[in-house]
């Protein structure tokens, strides 16, 4: 055998020093290049709307936009947006952008009224989301989500749900619900004259949901509390990984898609399961009760029934449970806040809240009793829910997706496709330009005599045009029986020390601070 021929070892020479510093330099050259570059490329974008003669709003980082103004809990959304109206308010338009995606802001009345009335067909859909997975099909069947032609079919087929003859019919139901609260306000107040405001009418409003969406007792008011509010609670709450999912689904969703993420909760599930269950005793031969559930399952059986008129859209029961859920996510955190602000600022202005319980005796001195009918015209009554929605609304930002491109009139600026356009409702409710005082809780503002005088699109609890609040007429008969009968039964006042109104940090809604409370006195009739 051979001998093998050994190779002499090689030294390995390390890198001088002066290498070691050239290939650091290289690295830190190409580094800086490059976020140069992107740096510059995030300029670029973010001068989409100066570059149309468009102020763009202050706050602006280069990469996020102004996203983390919209998604944080530290400052409210409406003091954002209420900053941003009064700095560079006064061209009528901001621009804003959520990452690098251009969206708008509007501040006047007539274009307004222009993209929410006349040119309606350019901003046919809200903000949504699209979701493929098969689990998520249920957030797209609800009436928020829904777009075009599916919107319109939705809607059609719920829209009598909200007639005046539908509310008359579901007017008992509400009022046995206003008994037992008034019944619940009398308890508690033996124990604690001080009534924490959210929590009471979060109860209360659950048990108006459960019994005239699904017929379902909960029980909430009599028991203090139940499953369905404990969930509907949670419905509400923030949640970190909820809220990541729900910007990873709004902002990237391709990568929402791809790993397979659902925004379906056990919460979601909760409330989608009890639907279900109720659909399949209804179907089964259930007593029906006229209630929201009964009106779209008439319709599902109307589309059945070859011999009968086929209505404009065919609902499915993925439509059906959708809507009911719709229903409570859109009627539980809105009206609880209504009626916790509107309390409150009748506790801070005495003489309003004596006004309101003469009208209020005046008419069950005349009728008997609280009606339908002089309960929904009651004028003070009306006025001072009105004013409260313009101090305190719930929706304070109200959103619209452009369908098609739009030319802003008297412009030859260009709002392209899926471009979003958002109205701060809450700085146009106090701009000293349409109302005289706005920051004082005056409700003559929205008595009949006065109403004429208040500007077109400066007013807008419940959104404007075609795609308003479906269920705002159900939710005003709910706040003005409740607020009614309270007045009636109680003084109500301020916790020493706690006099002014105190809002929840929370993302989303404005609503009120946990432990916003009231003193709850009887009073003789």
């Amino acid at each position: 055998m051979r001998a093998l021929k050994c190779l002499p070892s090689r030294r390995v020479v390390p890198p001088s020093r002066g290498e070691t510093m050239l290939t650091v330099a290289v690295v830190l050259l190409v580094v800086t290049a490059l976020l140069t570059a992107a740096l510059a490329y995030s300029k670029y974008r973010h001068s989409y709307w100066s570059s149309r003669g468009i102020p763009t709003a202050p706050g602006l980082l280069p990469f996020v936009g102004h996203t983390h103004k919209f998604f944080t809990n530290k400052t409210p959304m409406w003091l954002f947006t209420d900053e941003v109206y009064r700095k560079v308010g006064g061209s009528g338009l901001v621009g804003l952008f959520e990452l690098h995606n251009p969206t708008l802001l509007v501040f006047d009345p007539e274009l307004i009224k222009a993209i929410f009335i006349k040119d309606f067909d350019h901003f046919v859909d809200r903000r949504n989301f699209r979701l493929t997975g098969k689990r998520d099909e249920f957030f797209n069947e609800m009436l928020t989500q829904a777009t075009g032609d599916h919107w319109k079919g939705i809607r059609s087929v719920i829209s009598p749900a909200f007639t005046s003859g539908r509310m008359k019919g579901m007017f008992p139901l509400v009022g046995a619900k206003v008994d037992e609260l008034v019944t619940y306000l009398h308890q508690e107040i033996g124990s604690n004259p001080a009534i924490r405001l959210k929590r009471c009418f979060g109860l209360f409003t659950l048990e108006v949901i459960s019994s005239c969406a699904f017929g379902i007792e909960t029980n909430s008011l009599a028991e203090g509390t139940s499953t369905f509010h404990t969930m509907a609670e949670k419905l509400t709450e923030f949640k970190i990984l909820g809220m990541l999912k729900f910007l990873l689904a709004l902002l990237f969703p391709k990568i929402f898609q791809l790993l397979k993420l659902s925004l379906l909760s056990p919460e979601v599930t909760f409330f989608k399961d009890i639907v279900t269950e109720t659909i399949r005793h209804r179907d089964s031969g259930e007593q029906r009760r006229g209630d929201f559930l009964d009106i779209m399952l008439e319709a599902r059986q109307d589309q059945q029934e070859s011999t009968s008129k086929i209505p404009k859209y065919p609902l499915k029961d993925l439509t059906i449970e959708a809507e009911s859920f719709l229903f409570i996510i859109g009627g539980y955190d809105t009206t609880t806040s209504t009626l916790s602000f509107v309390t409150f600022l009748l506790a801070q202005h005495p003489t309003e809240q004596q006004r309101l319980r003469e009208e209020v005796r005046d008419i069950i001195k005349e009728h008997g009793t609280l009606t339908y009918q002089s309960v929904m015209e009651a004028k003070i009554l009306d006025a001072c829910i009105s004013e409260t929605l313009r101090l305190c609304p719930p929706a304070f930002y109200i959103e619209r997706q452009c369908t098609k491109d739009y030319t802003l009139p008297d412009t030859s600026v260009i709002v392209p496709e899926k471009t979003i356009v958002g109205v701060p409702a809450w700085s146009l409710h106090r701009d000293p330009r349409y109302w005289s005082e706005p920051e004082i809780f005056s409700p003559d503002r929205f008595l009949p005599e006065n109403k004429g005088m208040i500007k077109a699109g400066t007013y807008l609890p419940f959104g404007l045009g075609p795609r308003n609040c479906i269920g705002m007429r159900f939710a005003l008969m709910e706040v003005k029986l409740a607020l009614a009968k309270i007045v009636d039964e109680f003084e109500l006042s301020c916790v020493p020390g706690r006099e002014q109104i105190e809002y929840s940090n929370h993302v989303g809604n404005m609503r009120p601070h946990e432990d916003l409370s009231l003193i709850f006195t009887p009073v003789g009739k």
